[in-house]
């Protein structure tokens, strides 16, 4: 499919050279949109993309704030504007919530996080100054329930879902979309070196929750039931949806895993109303 440049769409992807990253830049331009792909080694974006016109590489470290206003100044200056801001930059921590160190933290909320804040603060006041545009924060399963093994990084995908509530909630007056996107395991390289840090730390008493995840991983990686090459057209689908929702969650592995997190909560809720509705002051006090 083709577009002209009246009508097609400006996206900016960030950690765009590998994984999904990759695969939404190209699902958008089969579409015949244009793409600023980010990453902070611009190496493969040239390599892959480097000949496309429409296609604007950038490096970006996404912890850098200065960084991402100077990829943000670049594309408008190339497009004019942004149309749909891809959070997608991050990586995985596995290991025991004990066993990660506060530097392994740290480090883990300055990308997924922080990282996430510093692009979308330099693009929002172009959508504004529109009244136009999508912003899609790439969550997790994980956002949605946390589970052994993956508490840390999960925690920062629970920020990643907190904020785009509130961002839901504070653009949509504006005419700006904000959802928040939630894959399951897809058969990227996700659970691999160069994107899934291990803490080197291992504690005896966490070989039966956090360990067999750590067992588990191994087997996982790269036998994901997720296409990641549908997701790309599933979030090219999103944004030309009349009505987005705030959240999308993408694989059966994530809507298996949201159900039975409503079922537990519903159980638990009802074993405890009694004790949850006692807190409150007496009627007429």
């Amino acid at each position: 499919m083709t577009a002209n440049t009246n009508t097609r769409r400006i996206w900016m992807v960030t950690g765009a050279s590998r994984g999904i990253g990759t695969r939404i830049v190209e699902a958008a331009l089969a579409h015949g949109d244009a793409v600023v792909a980010t990453a902070r080694d611009t190496a493969s974006l040239q390599q892959r993309f480097g000949t496309n016109e429409s296609v604007l590489a950038l490096p970006l470290d996404v912890t850098d704030e200065a960084q991402a206003q100077r990829a943000v100044e670049q594309a408008l200056a190339r497009f004019g504007r942004i149309d749909v801001l891809v959070n997608n930059a991050g990586y995985g921590l596995l290991g025991a919530v004990e066993e990660a160190t506060a530097d392994e933290v740290r480090r883990l909320y300055e990308t997924n996080v922080f990282g996430l804040l510093n692009v979308t603060r330099a693009v929002l006041p172009a959508m504004r100054a529109r009244r136009q545009g999508h912003v899609l924060n790439i969550s997790s399963l994980g956002g949605y329930q946390s589970s052994a093994g993956f508490g840390v990084y999960c925690s920062t995908k629970f920020a990643v879902e907190a904020l785009t509530e509130a961002l839901h909630a504070e653009l949509a007056p504006l005419g700006i979309h904000a959802t928040v996107v939630e894959p399951g395991y897809f058969r990227t390289d996700f659970l691999d070196a160069a994107s899934l840090s291990v803490s080197p730390r291992i504690l005896d008493d966490y070989a039966a929750s956090a360990g067999q995840v750590r067992a588990a991983a191994v087997g996982i990686n790269h036998n994901q039931p997720g296409d990641p090459q549908r997701l790309a057209q599933a979030l090219v689908a999103l944004v030309n949806a009349p009505t987005p929702p705030l959240r999308l969650p993408l694989g059966t592995d994530t809507l298996q895993r949201i159900s039975a997190k409503h079922a537990f909560v519903e159980q638990e809720v009802a074993a405890w109303r009694a004790l949850s509705a006692s807190t409150d002051f007496p009627a007429g006090a």
